[in-house]
C-alpha cells in the first residue's frame, strides 16, 4: 500500500500567504502553522507528526519552513525516517528516507545551517532596529495585553482565591502573562 503525501506549511505571520508554499504540489492533506520557526513547539507541526504513518511522505516547501535550527531539523528528519516516513523538501529537491547517502546527509546539514544562520541574522537586524528606534525615542515595545483597570481586576480576583487558569481564560491571556501582571503589582 502506497502512503499518503502529507503537506506541512509554516508562515511566520498572519499576513503571509501560506497557499503559495505547496502550490502545484500534489498532497492528500495539509497542516498549516502561523508561527515562528525558532523552535518545534507548533500545534500544526505536532498534529502532522502525530498524523503521518509508515509509508507516508511529509512534504515541506523548504527546510527553513520545517525548522530554523540545525539540531531541530536533523532531529525531526531522523525521527520521521526512523518511523518509515520520508521527508521531501520541494525547494531543495531533496527527499530523505532513512537510507540516505553521505551526500544527502551533508546537504541536510549545510542547508539546515543556512536556515539557522538566516534566523540569527533576522534576530540581529531586529535588535538593531529596536536599538535605533529607542535612540530616536519612537520605540514603544509591545502593546499591553490588559488596561490598568483590567490588571487591577485580575490581581483582585486572584487575591480572592479564584483559580489563576480561570482568570487567565477570562481575560484571554496566557498563564505566563497573568504571572507577569502579578509580579508587576502596578
Amino acid at each position: 500500500m502506497k502512503g499518503q503525501r502529507i503537506g506541512y506549511v509554516r508562515v511566520s505571520s498572519f499576513d503571509q500567504n501560506p497557499e503559495r508554499q505547496l502550490e502545484q504540489v500534489q498532497v492528500d492533506k495539509v497542516f498549516t502553522d502561523k508561527a515562528s520557526g525558532k523552535d518545534t513547539k507548533r500545534p500544526e507541526l505536532e498534529r502532522a507528526l502525530a498524523f503521518v504513518r509508515e509509508g507516508d511522505t511529509l512534504v515541506v516547501h523548504s527546510m527553513d519552513r520545517l525548522a530554523r535550527n540545525l539540531d531541530d531539523l536533523r532531529r525531526l528528519v531522523q525521527q520521521l525516517t526512523k518511523r518509515g516516513v520520508s521527508v521531501s523538501f520541494v525547494k531543495e529537491c531533496l527527499t530523505f528516507t532513512g537510507a540516505d547517502s553521505p551526500m544527502a546527509n551533508l546537504m541536510l546539514s549545510v542547508m539546515g545551517a543556512f536556515a539557522e544562520f538566516e534566523r540569527a541574522l533576522i534576530r540581529e537586524r531586529q535588535r538593531e532596529g529596536i536599538a535605533l528606534a529607542k535612540q530616536r525615542g519612537v520605540y514603544r515595545g509591545r502593546k499591553k495585553a490588559l488596561s490598568a483597570d483590567q490588571a487591577t481586576d485580575l490581581r483582585r480576583r486572584v487575591g480572592q482565591g479564584e483559580s489563576k487558569a480561570a482568570v487567565a481564560r477570562a481575560f484571554g491571556i496566557s498563564r505566563e502573562t497573568l504571572y507577569q501582571y502579578l509580579k508587576r503589582e502596578h
